[in-house]
């Protein structure tokens, strides 16, 4: 199982999951119905450990480094985050009315409580603090730990940071597909699976879209101010996009995407720094999955939502995906909390997203550092004009 990705067991994981609601008896998918009850309240549990553990000790190791190069990377990985976030906001606000049923969308989340079936019993985990009081702990250790230069509490933090990782790596994950598993078995038993399965499918072919569309972005970006053809640029980080298709890891990539810049033609010494930095910060990909599967649910749900929030959300998440843990679904872990607390997610439409996302979560991750390539070659460009610049007045 462990050769087994984790998007194939997500797929075999909702067609069991439909498969067992179409024929198994009621007493049968109670019991995932009894399952998904517990692990969601443990996911709740999570999520202020979550939020704390990579928050605070990634701002803490951001707060200090290599000055102009840190400034700068992280400056233009924010910015493309936010602009692939709008960007998925646009698509989904116009798009969604068009591609989605807009007459059968509320029926998935029509009276949730009565179509689903009950646990047989419930488990009550309660979290050690709510989600907004993890957020603000996480930015004060975080901002804290830059200021005061000290390591004592960043050593306590990473190891932390490691822990939850493992509860992540070892628990959840394993677990995500019985989950998922679960829900589909579910809401087919309540009538409401092909809706959502619609739903998936055309998420899924828009979200692709947009990943190539923010890349298009980027390169033209890049490769204009670096004088250098785009889709040259684009076509040499190829290999960095499916390396990271096959180990959804940004980080798993980092030695393919440092190859790939360099004969791009980025500073041995930019691509050092900038590239393992970018694989932590910048995520223009998956920000753009989370947005539109964010606005989709949203959308089943029938619920209206101001651009004004969605634009703080947007922002937030921008900051919060810095947070994003190095392994498969880290990103919409990140960010359940943001989602519950700016966007309104209850429980079922938490579990909705985490199976939107994960079904694609290579393409976004793939996204991520192929964008990386853009990016550092903008610093490069950057940098570079700043020193010429420095050894002229000097000269003179």
């Amino acid at each position: 199982m462990k050769k087994f990705g984790l998007l194939p067991r997500i797929v075999l994981a909702i067609a069991a999951g439909i498969l067992i609601g179409s024929f198994a008896p009621e007493w049968f998918v109670r019991i995932f119905a009894t399952f998904n009850g517990i692990f969601g309240n443990f996911l709740g549990f999570a999520i202020p450990l979550i939020i704390v553990a990579f928050i605070a000790p990634g701002i803490g190791e951001i707060g200090k480094g290599a000055g102009k190069f840190l400034g700068l990377t992280t400056s233009l990985a924010y910015l493309s985050t936010i602009v692939a976030g709008l960007l998925a906001y646009l698509a989904a606000h116009n798009l969604y009315p068009v591609i989605l049923n807009k007459a059968g969308q509320s029926s998935a989340f029509e009276n949730p409580e009565e179509a689903l079936l009950k646990p047989f019993f419930e488990l009550e985990i309660p979290a050690t603090m709510e989600v907004m009081t993890a957020l603000v702990l996480a930015f004060t250790l975080g901002l804290g730990m830059a200021a005061i230069k000290s390591d004592a509490l960043k050593n306590v933090m990473i190891d932390f940071r490691s822990i939850v990782e493992l509860l992540i790596s070892k628990i959840i994950i394993p677990l995500l597909p019985i989950h998922i598993l679960g829900i589909f078995a579910n809401m087919t038993q309540g009538g409401q699976v092909q809706t959502i399965m619609t739903v998936f499918a055309k998420v899924f072919a828009m979200i692709v879209v947009l990943h190539f569309t923010i890349l298009v972005i980027q390169y033209t970006v890049s490769g204009t101010l670096s004088r250098k053809n785009p889709f040259s640029l684009l076509k040499g980080m190829l290999p960095a996009y499916f390396t990271a298709l096959g180990t959804q890891s940004s980080a798993s990539t980092i030695p393919v995407t440092l190859e790939h810049a360099k004969k791009n033609g980025v500073q041995e010494k930019v691509a050092d720094f900038s590239i393992p930095l970018l694989a932590t910060i910048h995520l223009s990909g998956s920000t753009i999955t989370i947005v539109s599967c964010a606005m989709a649910v949203l959308y089943m749900n029938g619920t209206e939502t101001a651009f004004s929030t969605v634009l703080s959300f947007i922002l937030m998440l921008g900051i919060t995906m810095i947070a994003a843990p190095g392994v498969p679904g880290g990103g919409v872990m990140a960010s359940l909390g943001l989602l519950q607390t700016m966007l309104g997610f209850d429980a079922t439409m938490v579990s909705l997203m985490i199976a939107l996302y994960l079904a694609q979560d290579s393409f976004g991750t793939a996204c991520n550092v192929t964008g990386d390539g853009a990016i550092a070659q903008l610093v490069d460009r950057l940098t570079s004009k700043k020193n010429s610049k420095a050894n002229i007045k000097q000269v003179s």
